[in-house]
């Protein structure tokens, strides 16, 4: 019987919301208009690692429990994403949310373990567990704390590259000016490049402007670069347009590989992102398995 009540005991405390087990000194990441950022570096946990063929120990699951605050019109944007608002009508309701957060650096994904919603007087108006693995991009809400947590971990400076000045996290690839007079320019995010098997993994921006400077399309895309082969895949992307917003970006070639040709713009790009691994090789290895 002792046995029992001590298995109940510990499995109801895994499910006690962090703030009620423990005074936690909240760090603070980020704020806007809508959200205040925070995570609790006390919190960070190795939960999976490997150990590599040379004898390294890489960390592959990491948790984290993180906080974010509300404003009014952040609570009702959260409401609207998650679709509560059968639950949660008005947005005053919703003061702050605490969330376990799983992280994967190798894959620089993301995932809601757990959240906890609460009002102003610290009850909990609604709760979800297990949410989608995601994938961190500069689009990511979630990117500061995808970028603290992995830094507390390997301290090989995620948020200094994340809140770099442009020119520092992003390169240009390269430029092209069409026939009709409109320009094409495609950049790389430094932040997500990583190399992958004899890929490397990263996510460009490509934005065309007609020839009065009105931007007409941008393509946010997440390619795998062979850089050996010379070839290239688009893995995931949105692109934008003034008639349609973003839509879901369909790959042309049905995700099949294509060879980057020499006489094309992204020959260019291939050797940009040549010359970029070769002089920053610790930067798109830092969290490599080979």
């Amino acid at each position: 019987m002792k046995k029992i009540i001590f298995a109940l005991l510990f499995a109801i405390t895994l499910f006690i919301p962090l703030d009620a087990c423990a005074a936690v000194d909240w760090f603070w990441l980020d704020s806007n208009d809508k959200y205040s950022k925070y995570f609790d570096p006390d919190s960070v946990t190795i939960k999976k690692k490997v150990v590599t063929n040379d004898g390294r120990e890489i960390a592959i699951e990491i948790e984290s429990w993180t906080k974010t605050t509300y404003s009014y019109d952040g609570a009702a944007e959260t409401i609207k994403n998650y679709g509560i608002a059968n639950i949660l009508p008005d947005p005053k309701s919703l003061s702050y949310s605490l969330a376990l957060l799983r992280v994967n650096p190798q894959n620089r994904t993301l995932q809601y373990v757990r959240e906890d919603f609460y009002n102003d007087k610290d009850q909990v108006v609604w709760s979800k567990e297990e949410g989608r693995v995601k994938e961190i991009n500069t689009r990511s809400f979630d990117e500061e704390f995808y970028c603290a947590i992995v830094d507390e971990v390997f301290q090989m400076g995620e948020r200094d590259r994340k809140r770099a000045p442009t020119e520092e996290r992003w390169i240009d690839l390269w430029t092209y000016t069409n026939d009709d007079g409109s320009t094409t320019t495609l950049s790389a995010d430094t932040t997500t490049m990583r190399i992958k098997g004899s890929n490397l993994i990263l996510w460009e921006w490509q934005v065309t402007k007609d020839s009065r400077g009105q931007t007409s399309e941008i393509r946010f895309m997440k390619k795998a670069v062979n850089l050996t082969q010379g070839t290239e895949v688009i893995k995931d992307g949105q692109i934008w347009t003034p008639t349609n917003s973003w839509q879901e970006l369909k790959d042309e070639y049905d995700g099949a590989y294509r060879m980057i040709k020499s006489d094309e713009p992204d020959y260019k790009g291939l050797v940009r992102l040549r010359a970029y691994v070769k002089n920053n090789s610790r930067w798109v290895t830092r969290y490599s398995l080979d």
